[in-house]
């Protein structure tokens, strides 16, 4: 599969398994062969469920290599590259395609806030002109402190390299608003998995979600019936339960919380600041998992 073809499917923004506070390849690995086993089109690491912010540089390669390795080439690898600034986002978009990723996910800097537009549109000129990936915008102002404004998105929807968005706001509006003001072949991605059968009815291409850890095959099956009374079961009876249960706990801990429920994991440990999630919501988060693998 193609690049460009994988981003019109599902791909799993994946963990990162902790073994006593360490990167565990090898859960890692588990965790690619059941998103591969679940039917998705891509792969990628050290995103925000992947807690790319608890990684260290070497650390941040590592993962993506393993994942690179354990992918063997099924699908594309599309690497989580951000920082706050220029050059550590370069230096994280090189290590990337060192290691074998097809493409990088990349944010606006975080931390400064109430920039003008232009400076986002600036910063990923710069990244571009100093890297050879591809890459994927990624819009998530509730960790930026703003949007992605779509006048940038659709200057930068022009550039050969920069293949589509992942937008993680939750706003239909926005997001819609980037489907009208984007080339047909610039990819709109949901990042917001509650959104994901309304937007994929609306015209998304796919999507980059983190509950297509968990079930993947289900995500793997709203691609192809999202505008069906089946599309709609999935999205609402499936979905939205686990995708309420990570909200109130946070992606990762929750996301981890239901690998081991389903003992794709050993241990569902996470870096501070963020916590494991507790007993009884991981009572919770299992029989979440359990109704929805039923469905």
């Amino acid at each position: 599969m193609s690049l460009e073809d994988s981003l019109d499917g599902v791909a799993p923004p994946l963990v990162t398994p902790f073994d006593d506070d360490a990167v565990d390849g090898e859960a890692l690995a588990a965790v690619v062969d059941h998103a591969l086993a679940g039917g998705v089109d891509a792969l990628v690491p050290c995103g925000t469920t992947g807690e790319f912010a608890s990684l260290d540089p070497t650390e941040r390669r590592r993962v993506v290599e393993a994942t690179v390795d354990a992918a063997a080439g099924e699908v594309p690898v599309i690497a989580g590259a951000s920082a706050t600034s220029v050059a550590e986002t370069v230096a994280a978009v090189e290590d990337a395609a060192a290691v074998g990723a097809d493409a990088a996910l990349v944010l606006p800097p975080y931390y400064h806030t109430g920039r003008e537009p232009g400076g986002n549109e600036r910063f990923f000129e710069a990244v571009l002109e100093r890297t050879t990936l591809p890459i994927v915008l990624y819009n998530i102002p509730v960790y930026t402190g703003e949007p992605i404004a779509v006048e940038t998105v659709s200057a930068l929807a022009d550039r050969d390299r920069v293949l589509g968005i992942k937008d993680s706001s939750g706003d239909m509006a926005y997001l819609l608003s980037l489907l009208r003001e984007t080339p047909a072949a610039f990819r709109c991605l949901q990042g917001y998995d509650a959104l994901l059968v309304p937007a994929l009815r609306m015209g998304v291409h796919g999507g980059i979600n983190a509950l297509a850890n968990v079930f993947p095959a289900v995500y793997a099956e709203l691609l192809e019936v999202a505008a069906s009374p089946r599309g709609a079961r999935l999205g609402t009876e499936a979905v939205v339960p686990l995708f309420e249960a990570c909200s109130e706990y946070g992606f990762a801990p929750a996301t981890k919380a239901a690998l081991t429920h389903l003992g794709v994991i050993p241990d569902d440990g996470v870096r501070p600041p963020l916590s494991r999630v507790p007993p009884a919501g991981r009572e919770r988060i299992g029989e979440a998992v359990d109704r929805a693998l039923e469905i």
